[in-house]
């Protein structure tokens, strides 16, 4: 493998920003500083006007293999998130079988190694009858245990009280969790159901997945996590109520972290006349109110992480009336220039996106060597271009469901090139799909 020396780039690390040079040497990153040369076969990037960051890293994506291929594979959505600078992903179990036991979750790490251009692990799933199961994970190799503490795929809710708390007590993981009361959600459907029929209105959606449901779950994941002492990692909140059960300060002083996703920072309930279904996500996009106190609590440190939940259904699937149309969309090509844009309109700094995409998924789950552009670190980096727009058209879409939430809109910055362990995977808008991202392995 040949090196590649990194030039003139403006690196945005750490917290602040600076010029400088890379040396890459096969996987690692081997030298930062100025003026860095270098003897022979060594590929050299001229990065002068450009953005160097560390890849970012999604802890939170549903790529829909195995069972569900018709949305999504391994590949496809490994392709689209190194389009859109996120080098190291972790993929949730409510795919089809569940992953539920030891032997499936292995299936899912031997399809990430034959297709993924993308590092990756897989989150063990829990359910109501697992425990023995999901107490043989290996901590060391395995991201952590998602607990659906509100519907979903299969058989993947975890109700029992009793369950829930010998998952919190015996489980030395770190514990994410999908957080919506289940009899509230029921409830609030029932009473539309018998308004509306089978015609229950998109703008619906975030009353019957209202900001009760949200908060009932998230307090009870936050009243076992302080209990027994668990590693709670709260996914995808939506609602300002929430926000009172997380602590502010540094990642690294916490047992009980949260995590805010693109479409709860950019869109609201004001979206769903243009957007529809196209926005209907789990748990919902709620009040402009709502999207601006997580945009604070991402500021102040309450969020601790910013992913995308991706989770793509065909255009046919979700363009079904309301009962019909699945929760979720594709977000992974175009999660970074999403917060770039809102760095743009001062809302965040550079540095801010970096530490919340970056810095912090590497710290809250002890990802080792990555996450940070550090001599000896992987070397997966990410160069942006602030003076090149980008137009989210449907022939630009990898994602293999082929729409996006932003199709017509036009970002402020644009991925120049992605690579991941060393290798350019991404570059000019082409993708370079003739290397494979590594396992991700864990601090623990």
């Amino acid at each position: 493998m040949t090196k590649i020396l990194i030039k003139n780039a403006s690196i945005v690390n750490e917290g602040k920003t600076t010029v400088g040079d890379v040396l890459i040497h096969n996987e690692r990153i081997e030298k930062i500083g100025l003026n860095l040369s270098t003897n022979s076969n060594c590929e050299i990037i001229d990065a002068e006007g450009l953005l160097l960051i560390p890849g970012c890293i999604d802890d939170q994506v549903h790529f829909r293999e195995p069972g569900l291929t018709h949305k999504a594979t391994i590949f496809s959505e490994s392709r689209a998130a190194v389009a859109g600078g996120i080098t190291s992903y972790m993929e949730m179990p409510n795919t089809v079988p569940n992953t539920l036991t030891q032997g499936l979750l292995e299936e899912k790490y031997s399809i990430g190694a034959k297709d993924s251009l993308a590092n990756y692990s897989f989150f063990m799933g829990a359910s109501n009858e697992n425990l023995d199961e999901v107490l043989k994970t290996d901590a060391k190799n395995v991201c952590g245990l998602k607990v659906f503490m509100g519907s979903s795929t299969g058989n993947m809710l975890v109700d029992n009280e009793t369950t829930l708390s010998n998952i919190f007590s015996q489980s030395e993981l770190l514990i994410a969790t999908h957080c919506e009361d289940e009899a509230t959600v029921r409830k609030n459907l029932e009473l539309y159901q018998s308004k509306y029929g089978e015609n229950i209105p998109i703008e619906a959606h975030p009353i019957i997945r209202d900001e009760e449901a949200c908060y009932k779950s998230s307090s009870l994941a936050v009243s076992l996590a302080k209990k027994y002492g668990s590693r709670l990692h709260v996914l995808h909140i939506s609602t300002e109520k929430e926000l009172s059960l997380f602590e502010k300060g540094p990642i690294q002083h916490k047992k009980i972290t949260s995590e805010a996703c693109i479409h709860h920072l950019w869109f609201s309930d004001s979206d769903y006349k243009t957007k529809g279904s196209l926005i209907k996500w789990n748990p919902a996009v709620k009040k402009v109110s709502d999207r601006d106190a997580i945009i604070q609590a991402v500021l102040d440190d309450r969020i601790d992480v910013i992913a995308t939940d991706h989770a793509p259904h065909t255009l046919e699937e979700k363009s079904q009336k309301y009962l019909k149309a699945p929760s979720g969309g594709p977000l992974v090509q175009y999660a970074l220039l999403a917060m770039l844009e809102k760095v743009g309109k001062g809302i965040f700094t550079f540095e801010k996106v970096i530490e919340k995409m970056c810095h912090a998924p590497a710290e809250l789950f002890r990802i080792e060597n990555r996450g940070y552009i550090r001599e000896g670190y992987f070397a997966d980096l990410v160069l942006i271009n602030p003076k090149t727009k980008t137009e989210v058209t449907q022939d630009k879409i990898l994602s293999k469901c082929k729409w996006s939430p932003f199709e017509g809109y036009t970002f402020s910055n644009s991925i120049e090139k992605t690579i991941v362990n060393g290798n350019i995977v991404y570059s000019n808008e082409q993708i370079i799909d003739n290397s494979r991202g590594m396992r991700l392995t864990f601090d623990r």
